[in-house]
């Protein structure tokens, strides 16, 4: 992690223990962090017999052995342990870093007793470097004889560039019983999702059954996780994975027509949405936090397409920075986007003042408020194409001489 904290930080939540769910954490030794002060690198979650598991992983077509391996254990739809290593995403790192995520799902298998496709691994770090088998495998037989730890010594172990633990929790009525989840999240930079995000888990002790859970995450996940983006950098490593002991004692949620479906759904939305947010939060070099609202769009995809193209647009992101009130470069950013768009209908707004409607300057826009609301750390840019119902919202942080000193010393 980071020393020098995100002035957008949250403080993390109080978080209660998930059952079904053990935590503990080791130091593998990936690599020398923060010039040789040493931290726990590897994290372990064990979890209970019968657990389902659903998950969303990158799209990037060089992604690592632990995506290839992770996407085809979900088929048989149970998990018993989860592994993250930090320092290292074992990316581009062909037949040896598959042999050393087969090693480790070996390894605690058989500390288990259970199959190979029920242990979960994700790495994450610099790309290109084969992961140490032998540092994985003694990591892993420490963090079994680790004491277990909670939610925040977790989610600070799975961190690489972060400057804060993030977390979420949330609960929900199912079928007369409370449940509970819990969640962590890495992320910082290289974050442009196409299907989830850098490194995220969620727990919960509702039971639910594989398929619907996949169908509830891959639902939340199109609104929250593939709606942010820092850098427009899509990540090899990025995994978001859900887990569901079934510790509450509900009768497990089959389809949205099983009793408490939509308050687990809603639960789970929320987790996803605050983890997104987090992420953007603390962005490489980030000052400010942007909401960009896209309304009247031709399809609500339409309208997260041109969302992300004004949030990964560098000219949006350093006007932002510097606080210009430079509405000009929405509107540029809106035309590239490859998106139905009418220039003659487009509408432009920041904080809730319009600065154009319609396609032309407002004789009364009054700049001052703007300003005004540019100095903040919390940004909303609204957008309007008056071409449809079609409507997203997506978010980002700015763009600063942070985010280049961070990523120009990432190996050293």
């Amino acid at each position: 992690m980071s020393e020098a904290t995100s002035p957008l930080a949250q403080p993390f939540p109080a978080m209660p223990p998930i059952a079904g769910v053990t935590l503990r954490v080791a130091r593998a030794g990936y690599k020398d962090w923060a010039k040789g002060h040493e931290r726990c690198d590897l994290t372990y979650a064990d979890l209970a017999e019968g657990t389902a598991v659903a998950g969303v992983f990158t799209r990037n077509v060089c992604c690592s052995s632990e995506v290839e391996l992770g996407r085809a254990n979900l088929a048989q739809g149970r998990a018993r342990a989860l592994v993250v290593n930090a320092g290292n995403s074992n990316a581009f790192t062909g037949y040896r870093g598959r042999e050393a995520v087969e090693a480790i799902m070996a390894q605690v298998a058989g500390r288990l007793g259970c199959a190979q496709e029920q242990v979960f691994v994700c790495s994450t770090g610099v790309i290109g470097v084969p992961l140490p088998r032998d540092k994985a495998q003694a990591g892993i037989e420490a963090a079994l004889l680790a004491q277990p730890c909670g939610w925040e010594d977790a989610a600070n172990t799975i961190g690489t560039t972060d400057t804060f633990a993030k977390g979420a929790t949330a609960t929900a009525i199912v079928d007369g019983k409370r449940v509970t989840l819990c969640a962590i999240i890495k992320g910082s930079g290289m974050i442009a999702p196409d299907m989830a995000t850098m490194l995220g888990y969620i727990f919960t002790d509702c039971a639910v059954a594989p398929a619907f859970l996949q169908e509830l995450l891959s639902a939340a996940n199109s609104s929250t996780f593939s709606c942010i983006t820092v850098d427009s950098d899509t990540s090899t490593s990025d995994t978001v994975l859900a887990f569901a002991t079934g510790a509450a004692g509900n009768a497990a949620l089959q389809s949205f027509d099983s009793p408490g479906a939509d308050a687990f759904a809603a639960a789970l939305h929320d987790v996803c949405r605050q983890l997104a947010h987090l992420v953007v939060r603390d962005g490489e070099g980030a000052q400010k936090f942007i909401g960009i609202t896209v309304t009247g769009a031709v399809s609500d995809d339409s309208a997260r397409k041109i969302g992300l193209a004004v949030a990964n647009s560098p000219l949006v992101k350093t006007a932002i920075a510097g606080a210009d009130a430079n509405w000009g470069r929405v509107v540029m950013a809106v035309g590239k986007a490859g998106q139905p768009a009418d220039r003659d209908q487009l509408s432009i707004g920041f904080g809730g003042t319009w600065c154009a409607r319609e396609g032309q300057p407002l004789e009364s826009y009054d700049e001052a408020p703007v300003a005004a609301h540019l100095q903040g750390c919390e940004i909303s840019i609204e957008i309007d194409l008056g071409l449809g119902e079609g409507r997203a919202t997506v978010w980002t942080c700015d763009l600063t001489h942070g985010y280049i000193a961070i990523n120009a010393d990432y190996r050293s």
